[in-house]
């Protein structure tokens, strides 16, 4: 068979170290897909909406060590469909491919079936479109994509294949090697002015981000950092497994809307540290803390891409360097002896988040408190676990209730698209086989991407996905309520759900109820023993229990 485009892009995707593609099939791309069955590395998972697809290559992105997630659609609605990963792993600093079907070559230019510019389509949600159009540009092509995702500030990258270029000849076409990975290094003088600040500050406070995520010897790096010079660490949106919840210096998880106890005692900080965190609106405390663009807290900023660092804040020490490097380089140097009032301060914060996030919760009138859900969950669920969440108010109760560390891995949208929970399950379960995969959503998002079940049941994983059924579209129905207290919003909010056991069981899968908090040991250790296919459980969760903070009156 001779060697077309087509198997010269899966041969570049394979020497990049592809092997899970997500896709749902369609016909711009068959020269690709016939190319892989003489692609052994690479694996094509089928999907059942792109979106699904996208959400598992940004979460397989993020389980890889820096290395993309790659997913695969056809042109126009495939795209389309598509967008909401690339929205996600655009805003979660998220390396990831998507390569598209484009319509024949001679056609461009005539508004053919599902013709689209690119370009303008995606120039928003992503770092950059490739419109390839000679075969040999192809491989080389491939090779600038997963450069570009995986460097700087990762994100995604789209790279547009015509049709009939898949089928094109390519023998003798040279195979473009992978580019070196490069990671900035902080300078010396970088590194002696921060460890001068560290060393000075009665207050400091580290925050860990996105970028600072890695291998578990890089995560066992920053807590030793944190132990050897006395430092108060905490993980920020969606990445609360950076740093053990349990380690006397875990100063608190900062998400969505801190709560104003924890919040308080951080700003008596007197020097702010970001690790590897971009500084996003959810982390400022919508730019109040730090405060936009100037920081009322001397702001050190670690991120290795010098046109993120300065965009928003102003950093007194601008550091464009990979955070590991950073922690590697002060670990080198000989810790210095903390202020005196240091070993209190970091005590006063690790005391706040515990009891914040003690395993206490009320009955609630109108169906099970989502809280003695995860707290059942977190004395069952495995040391290794990989949690999911889908977003909405729900995910209080896990961040406030199940405590995490670098053994976890956690994925979500840290964007907040709703939809994530279930796919992003279902790659964890394809990318770790054999270990934990759990998935908590919404009653909301478990209709948008919950088809994904079938994937998993097509490709032998079993994630448990826990579907907190309040009827309703939570967030929403409480913003409402704080803008325009005492003003109906059934209408917009309230949902119409089905049997979630019932509706599991129709996919194969096997499903389990809980209506009270009586049911909530037997179902869960029931759904989450060693099974071959996928376990939804479904909770009749209250929806007077709006967050873990918050109960509206009857």
């Amino acid at each position: 068979m001779k060697r077309s485009v087509g198997r010269l892009v899966a041969e570049s995707l394979a020497a990049h170290g592809a092997d899970l593609i997500y896709c749902v099939p369609g016909e711009s791309f068959l020269g690709l897909t016939d190319a892989m069955t003489d692609a052994p590395a690479l694996k094509l998972i089928v999907c059942r909406h792109e979106g699904g697809a996208s959400y598992m290559a940004a979460a397989d992105g993020r389980m890889r060590g820096g290395r993309a997630g790659l997913c695969l659609v056809s042109r126009g609605p495939g795209v389309a469909n598509a967008m909401i990963g690339l929205h996600t792993a655009f805003h979660d600093a998220v390396p990831m491919l998507l390569l598209v079907g484009q319509i024949e070559r001679r056609d461009m230019g005539r508004g053919a079936l599902q013709e689209q510019n690119y370009a303008k389509l995606l120039g928003d949600t992503t770092k950059s479109v490739i419109e390839v159009s000679q075969a040999s540009q192809a491989s080389e092509a491939i090779a600038r994509a997963y450069h570009l995702a995986e460097s700087g500030t990762p994100g995604p990258v789209a790279v547009i294949l015509p049709e009939d270029l898949l089928d094109d000849d390519a023998e003798g076409l040279p195979l473009a090697a992978p580019r070196p990975r490069t990671a900035p290094l902080p300078s010396a003088a970088q590194l002696d002015e921060l460890a001068r600040r560290l060393a000075a500050a009665e207050r400091p406070l580290v925050h860990v981000g996105s970028l600072a995520d890695g291998t578990p010897e890089q995560l066992a790096a920053i807590a030793r950092l944190a132990e050897a010079w006395m430092l108060p660490v905490s993980p920020t949106h969606r990445w609360p497994h950076l740093f053990d919840s349990r380690h006397p210096h875990y100063a608190g998880y900062v998400g969505n809307r801190v709560q104003p106890r924890l919040m308080a005692a951080m700003k008596e900080a007197d020097l702010l540290v970001a690790l590897g965190e971009r500084m996003t609106d959810v982390v400022s405390q919508s730019y109040t803390w730090p405060a936009a663009p100037d920081p009322q807290l001397p702001f050190v900023h670690v991120w290795p891409d010098a046109a993120e660092i300065n965009r928003v804040f102003r950093a007194e020490l601008p550091v464009v360097a990979d955070p590991h490097a950073v922690v590697a380089g002060l670990l080198a140097r000989t810790p210095p002896a903390p202020p005196p009032g240091r070993p209190a301060w970091v005590a006063k914060l690790h005391g706040i988040h515990r009891e914040l996030t003690a395993p206490v919760h009320e009955k609630a009138p109108d169906g099970v408190n989502f809280a003695a859900i995860c707290v059942a969950l977190a004395e069952r669920m495995a040391a290794d676990a990989v949690l999911t969440t889908d977003a909405g108010n729900f995910t209080s109760f896990v961040h406030r209730h199940i405590p995490f560390g670098p053994s976890n891995i956690f994925l979500g949208s840290a964007v907040g698209g709703m939809g994530a929970g279930v796919p992003m399950a279902v790659a964890a379960a394809l990318r770790h086989p054999g270990r934990q995969a759990i998935a908590v959503v919404g009653d909301g998002g478990a209709l948008m991407t919950g088809n994904e079940i079938a994937t998993a049941m097509r490709h032998g994983v079993a994630p448990v996905v826990i579907v907190a059924d309040n009827r309703t579209y939570g967030s929403i129905g409480m913003h409402h309520q704080n803008r325009y207290p005492g003003r109906p919003v059934a209408a917009a909010a309230d949902l119409v759900n089905p049997d979630y056991a019932a509706w599991a069981r129709a996919f194969g899968a096997e499903g389990f109820t809980i209506r009270d908090e009586a049911e909530i040991a037997s179902a869960l250790d029931a759904a989450l023993a060693p099974r071959r296919v996928p376990a939804v459980v479904h909770v009749h969760a209250s929806a007077l229990q709006v967050t873990a903070w918050r109960r509206r009156e009857a």
